[in-house]
């Protein structure tokens, strides 16, 4: 058989074996009708809001297929235009799957929760972990059988920009959908009326449940699915350039041997009793990443003969724990305690305070980066770059599982509120809760380290099909590039922000008439319309994702067609260099405001209610479009504009 073969193989197996944890969760039981009424309204919720959402990508997907294959754009073949609708479809068929099942475990895991936190464990976690197999099972299986048929990267690569495509649309319309509704229910439910988080009083709890669901499932899968793929495709391409055909068939077997070590990682997190989460889902990760050591040691001293590739691999994947390490110290622990401490004069100190942390949980990451980088160079050259991303990626189905997690405990915890399950169950889902925070945070922080890698191993593969024998940053047309891509991330991360303002504007004063007006509402003898929530999320999330989405489209190519392809580079370069430090702080101060939050709310400082309480709250607000809207909508922009300027590289001057 084939060697090649074994990357399509690897895709199968995986979404195999998502089919077999899909039907795991199915079986469990879902609890009283109340709870299935509510897990219900969230899964529809949800579901409505992806289909619009993907019938609204749908739209672009059309378009830019005929911009591809009718001949408007000479040097780009109609195969690009049929792997491009192919990754866009993988990437639609991954989130809605995902979904499915992360909706549906919500009730089945605060029905668990009444039985111990070792049988909660046993059905959030198998729910993430459909979503992990599917977004690795549908990107290796598409990327190994195009490569197979195309035998060229170089038209493989349509499916990396159908996959960034529809991952930046629904990272940015997830993320204002699940910012404006908690912006609205934190604001008004939690500091004006003064009422728990998940309470049913309030008119935007349900919203605020779909949004977590949209952003850290459907969001996050698509984000690291093209991650994944973009990772795979540059190790093929640059492999088969410097490497000939092994090396690219070596590509394949790293992101075979990722899926398996991946799916016998998550036979770690349920071993034994998990009486701490966060630790039996650390487990899981780091078993994934030995085992994906040991394979890729194997691979490379046995079928590739040279060691240091696998030393390269080893870089990468060892760059990506330490990321994730450092984004969990920056958002939990003694900072996150440090952080609430500051609460207690007042929202100010908790903003300053927050700001500094975020900025200052750029710096080991960079490092780690910037040396994983230079090493894995000299190692193996180009090479070295690629397969380094690849390794740092090739625990994706891993990842995603954890955080995908996240939700899950976060909608089991709300449900148990809602229906009124008792302390002890919503002290078991908060502790199930507690960790996806945590794990988010690293997921993050993953996600934005694994773009850098990805999007400079695409760096390289640009200049290569744009002839550029070097990219001289004395050139004045690759420093005018420079400067504009420094600027781009800093105006989308603006322009998602002011998406989820506005958005958040309206749900606010929504749920500020509810309470006005409803009579009996806060007594609790009337039912609020949370429908009047869900739409106004669903209509914010739709237009205004629409401006973001485009822009990092268009600008690569307009800079492509005025300015030439040195120009492009610096643009590149520009954007890597100021965007994924931004997003990292982003995403870590907005995770630690959270955190801080809820600390407080365990009891600390004050507990629920007090002025600290408060003041944490106000930070957390802020946090949230940080860290669940523009921070990791920026490691897609990345990777997008590399993408584009590669599939029109043959368009420049």
């Amino acid at each position: 058989m084939e060697l090649t073969w074994w990357g399509p193989i690897a895709g199968v197996v995986a979404l195999g074996y998502a089919a077999i944890l899909s039907l795991g969760v199915s079986r469990r039981e879902r609890g009283t009708p109340e709870m299935v009424a509510i897990s219900d309204a969230i899964h529809e919720g949800a579901m409505a809001f992806l289909n619009r959402e993907y019938r609204a990508i749908a739209i672009f997907v059309l378009v830019m297929f005929i911009v591809l294959a009718t001949g408007i754009t000479p040097g780009i073949s109609w195969r690009t235009a049929l792997a491009f609708v192919i990754g866009a479809a993988c990437s639609v068929s991954a989130g809605f799957f995902g979904m499915q099942i992360a909706t549906r475990a919500n009730a089945r895991t605060a029905r668990a929760a009444q039985s111990g936190l070792s049988e909660a464990i046993r059905v959030a976690f198998p729910g993430g972990a459909v979503m992990g197999m599917t977004v690795v099972g549908l990107g290796l299986l598409g990327v190994g059988i195009l490569y197979w048929i195309y035998r060229d990267p170089g038209e493989v690569i349509g499916f990396s920009l159908g996959a960034s495509s529809v991952a930046l649309f629904a990272r940015v319309g997830g993320g204002i959908y699940t910012k404006a509704a908690d912006v609205g229910a934190d604001l008004v439910g939690k500091v004006e009326a003064g009422i728990p988080e998940d309470d049913p009083r309030n008119p935007a709890v349900i919203a605020d449940a779909v949004g977590d669901n949209v952003g850290d499932v459907a969001g996050m899968g698509a984000d690291l699915f093209e991650s994944y793929v973009g990772s795979v495709i540059a190790g093929l391409a640059i492999g088969l350039a410097t490497r000939g055909s092994q090396g690219a068939v070596l590509a394949l077997l790293l992101a075979a041997a990722g899926i398996f070590s991946s799916i016998l990682g998550t036979f770690f997190v349920g071993a034994g009793v998990a009486r701490d989460p966060q630790a039996a889902l650390r487990r899981g990760t780091f078993a994934s990443a030995i085992l994906m050591a040991i394979a890729s040691y194997i691979l490379v001293r046995f079928f590739f003969g040279d060691v240091r590739v696998f030393w390269a691999t080893f870089l990468g994947l060892l760059a990506g724990i330490v990321i994730g390490l450092t984004a969990e110290y920056y958002t939990s622990g003694r900072v996150v305690q440090w952080l609430a401490d500051q609460a207690r004069t007042g929202p100010a100190t908790v903003i300053i305070g927050g700001t500094a942390v975020g900025m200052l949980s750029t710096l080991a990451p960079l490092v780690v980066l910037a040396l994983a980088s230079l090493f894995a160079f000299r190692l193996a050259d180009f090479y070295g770059i690629a397969v380094a991303a690849i390794g740092m990626l090739s625990i994706t189905g891993m990842t995603v599982s954890v955080d995908a997690y996240g939700p899950i405990a976060d909608n089991a915890a709300g449900i148990a509120e809602m229906a009124h399950l008792g302390s002890e169950t919503r002290r078991v889902a908060d502790s199930l809760d507690a960790a996806g925070n945590t794990t988010a945070a690293i997921a993050k922080g993953f996600a934005i380290g694994s773009a850098a890698l990805t999007a400079l191993a695409l760096f390289f593969f640009y200049r290569q099909a744009a002839r550029l024998e070097t990219i001289n940053v004395m050139d004045p047309e690759v420093i005018t590039g420079l400067f504009m891509g420094g600027i781009i991330p800093f105006m989308f991360a603006a322009m998602a922000m002011r998406a989820v303002g506005r958005t958040a504007h309206i749900m606010v004063e929504e749920v500020r008439r509810q309470f006005r007006e409803v009579p009996g509402l806060l007594e609790g003898r009337a039912k609020p319309d949370y429908a009047s929530c869900v739409g106004i999320a669903t209509q914010g999330a739709l237009k205004e994702m629409v401006l973001p989405g485009l822009s990092a489209v268009i600008i690569p190519i307009l800079v492509g067609l005025t300015l030439g392809r040195e120009s492009v580079g610096g643009l590149l370069a520009g954007a890597i260099v100021t965007g994924v430090p931004l997003a990292l702080y982003l995403a870590n101060a907005g995770g630690a405001w959270d955190n801080a939050k809820k600390f407080i709310e365990e009891g600390n400082l004050g507990g629920k209610g007090s002025d600290a309480h408060k003041a944490s709250v106000i930070g957390d607000t802020v946090g949230d479009p940080f860290k669940d809207t523009a921070g990791p909508a920026l490691n897609i922009l990345i990777k997008l504009m590399t993408v584009v300027s590669l599939v029109f590289a043959p368009l420049f001057r």
